[in-house]
């Protein structure tokens, strides 16, 4: 600015731009003192915030905004119970469960949430095992006492029932045996969120019950931190612009971090241990289809498979087709996610499922109204939900009528003449 000033006089009389330049000149040198003096003081504020920020314990700080992560380990210490209807009230008020319990503190009430989850699935392991009166089978089979388990629930005639068992396959994501959707049954009831009304239908109607458990892959252990990986390196060692940048950049996380969160406690470092040939819901499946399944007596195998559990289904056919052909009658999907075409499924199995599957998809059709395929793979019908947890529970009775229906098929086929057709048992616009 001060060269473009001086070159615009620069056409002025000598005698007349004297005064004039020295104006300019001492303008000039001031402006560029006044800029240094700016610069200076913007230095020694960045210098005074990061010595302030230094010695302020930001994690001390926002624990003080947060109470501590402690929460009750059983429904009654939470003050809350199942009703006669299966819905979760609290026991003082009958309310609801309440999610905002402490105001503007999302962290700390999620975390609440995520440990009531926790005792919830506790608690239908228990209603698994005395109410329905399913038993606990430990994997892998030939797992060793110090190695990580899983489990899954089958009933007494799981592998002796000679005619027909039903396997249960949910979604994925926190969900253990026995649950379709932990929100469901925390915020609507059990007959929604779990398994429960599937398995009772299913042992009433004389099938023998499996209930897998595929989102159950690995020990959750506490990180032990390398004790060389502690200790800092020797500050001393690092040129002073490269530490002062480092710690620039510590310094504005710490910042933003509290910004963002107002209250984050410091948690545990958790790592997972695999469980051996189930650390994956795929894996799982497969392995519960060799140990059990496939060595049941029962000549008819139905499998209900939600969301994820489709998938794992059909990777479960690319992996056993002609085992799955042999033995399973009929597979009911709600909401899968699975993809014939990227799971990489063959021409034989794409017509297999198009002839023994359907899946019940959320949709804001009546309930078992054919829907427009997105792939021609099996046949789609709504579940008369849009919410995808919902979709199992709405297709319900559905489900047990395209069983049933598939059953029969089969048998009028055996019957039936080599040369005569079999009958569809799919669902037909009478039924809708």
């Amino acid at each position: 600015m001060c060269l473009l000033l001086w070159l615009t006089c620069s056409n002025i009389s000598v005698v007349e731009s004297m005064p004039i330049r020295a104006s300019i000149f001492l303008f000039c040198l001031v402006w560029i003192t006044m800029a240094q003096l700016l610069a200076q003081e913007e230095k020694e504020k960045t210098t005074a915030l990061k010595d302030l920020l230094s010695r302020i314990d930001l994690d001390e700080l926002m624990k003080k905004d947060e109470p501590p992560l402690n929460f009750p380990e059983t429904l009654d210490e939470f003050e809350y119970a199942f009703n006669e209807h299966g819905q979760l009230r609290h026991i003082q008020t009958g309310e609801p469960f309440v999610f905002n319990y402490k105001e503007d503190l999302h962290r700390w009430n999620q975390k609440r949430y995520e440990a009531l989850g926790e005792i919830i699935t506790k608690y239908v392991y228990q209603l698994l095992e005395n109410d329905c009166n399913l038993k606990k089978e430990i994997l892998p089979v030939d797992a060793t006492e110090d190695e990580p388990k899983s489990f899954i629930y089958v009933s007494e005639d799981a592998l002796t029932n000679p005619e027909k068992i039903m396997v249960l396959i949910q979604g994925s994501g926190v969900v253990r045996a026995g649950q379709w959707a932990r929100r469901l049954i925390i915020n609507e009831d059990l007959d929604s969120g779990t398994q429960i009304p599937f398995i009772n239908r299913a042992k009433e109607e004389g099938y023998g019950v499996i209930v897998l458990n595929p989102n159950e892959n690995s020990l959750e252990v506490e990180k032990v931190l390398d004790p060389a990986k502690k200790a800092s390196p020797d500050a001393s060692d690092e040129p002073a612009e490269k530490r002062e940048r480092k710690e620039e950049r510590e310094n504005k996380k710490k910042k933003d971090f509290y910004e963002k969160y107002r209250n984050p406690q410091k948690e545990r470092e958790m790592e997972h241990i695999p469980i051996r040939e189930n650390s994956t819901p795929e894996e799982h499946t497969l392995y519960v289809w060799d140990h059990f399944i496939s060595k049941s007596l029962a000549k008819n195998v139905f499998i209900v498979a939600h969301s994820y559990g489709g998938l794992s289904f059909v990777n479960l056919m690319i992996q056993r087709e002609a085992e799955v052909k042999n033995r399973v009658r009929a597979v009911a999907m709600t909401d899968s996610v699975h993809n014939v075409w990227h799971q990489e499924a063959n021409k034989s199995i794409r017509d297999w499922l198009r002839e023994h599957c359907y899946n019940w998809v959320s949709s804001p059709e009546p309930l078992d109204t054919l829907v427009d395929p997105m792939l021609n793979d099996c046949p789609r019908v709504s579940a008369g939900t849009e919410k995808h947890e919902l979709t199992s529970w709405k297709s319900f009775h559905s489900i047990f009528k395209f069983f049933s229906d598939a059953l029969k098929d089969h048998e009028d086929e055996s019957f039936s003449s080599p040369v005569t057709t079999r009958s569809s048992h799919r669902i037909k616009n009478e039924d809708l």
